[in-house]
């Protein structure tokens, strides 16, 4: 059967660098699972690979979704999935590239975004009900309907409340506990490495990211979203280094609180990527803080079994 190889980790790991030396070295081609870097017009604060580096191997799911548009999982899954039958088709390896949990998990897990139909109406009301009565209120609605996920979600996360009442309501089950959601895919087998990094290195790593993404022009590259009518509700301008930039244009706070912000949303993101990455039992572990660059590659090779 046909595998696809994942190369997974916090941001600012070094993922990019590896998954492509990765796919040179396999006869592969990078398909990216960021939820930032599919859209276009967003380079710099997506971290988005270089036109060298894009130059190197092929990528895919890469600059390709217009930032006023939504883009959904499910739209996510549909594409990648095409995007690595492709691959298939032409006798290579598709190397998935990225830290969003949520995409991975649609590539490996036999994840059905189909099963609970969007009813706008009734969105809408429970969205009113959180307004006027509180997240307390939309997770005592869920205890009548899905009584196991009310124990996992917290009242404040009204988002996942919301989405876990329509699962239940559209099809009559519940959401599973992550542990027990999804079978493997049949599409294809999977190989999950995960990089990793101390955490003192690699929140150093992160500060000094976001100083150079900084000097590239992040400022710059925002104001130009904001001129094409990008506000700060468009979902892709919620991304960590575009939300905090908004907030000093809108005059919360100076340049050098964004950027004190956006190095502290990143540091916390990062953690959250760990703490859900550390979920998957199957991954391979390569811990970049005691390996040379070119121990780590090596090591990363053999768990590919090249």
């Amino acid at each position: 059967m046909n595998r696809i190889i994942c190369v997974c980790g916090p941001t600012a790991v070094g993922k990019t660098k590896y998954a492509i030396e990765l796919a040179k070295a396999i006869d592969g081609e990078v398909v990216s699972a960021d939820s930032m870097q599919l859209y276009k017009f967003m380079d710099i604060g997506s971290a988005k690979p270089t036109a060298k580096e894009q130059a190197e191997v092929r990528h895919h799911l890469v600059d390709f979704v217009d930032p006023r548009d939504g883009f959904s999982v499910a739209e996510y899954q549909k594409c990648a999935k095409e995007a690595i039958a492709d691959i298939f088709s032409r006798g290579r390896v598709p190397v998935i590239s990225g830290g969003t949990g949520l995409y991975i998990s649609s590539l490996i897990y036999e994840m059905d975004f189909g099963s609970a139909p969007k009813d706008d109406e009734f969105r809408q009301e429970l969205e009113r009900l959180a307004k006027e009565k509180g997240g307390e209120h939309l997770l005592n609605m869920l205890r009548d309907v899905d009584p196991a996920a009310a124990e996992r979600i917290h009242p404040n996360n009204v988002k996942k409340l919301i989405r876990a009442i329509e699962v239940a309501a559209g099809t009559g089950r519940g959401i599973p506990a992550f542990e027990e959601s999804f079978k493997p895919t049949g599409d294809y087998e999977y190989l999950l490495i995960g990089l990793k990094r101390e955490r003192e290195e690699l929140y150093e790593r992160i500060d000094k990211r976001v100083d150079i993404l900084v000097k590239m022009g992040l400022e710059a590259e925002i104001r130009g979203l904001l001129d094409m009518g990008l506000t700060a509700d468009d979902i892709s301008m919620k991304g960590i280094g575009y939300k905090e930039i908004i907030g000093y244009f809108n005059g919360e706070y100076d340049f050098d609180e964004a950027v004190r912000l956006v190095k502290r949303n990143t540091r916390h993101y990062a953690k959250r990527q760990m703490t859900w990455l550390r979920r998957y039992k199957e991954m391979h572990w390569v811990n970049l803080s005691e390996l040379s660059q070119a121990e780590a590659m090596k090591e990363i090779l053999v768990i590919a079994g090249k």
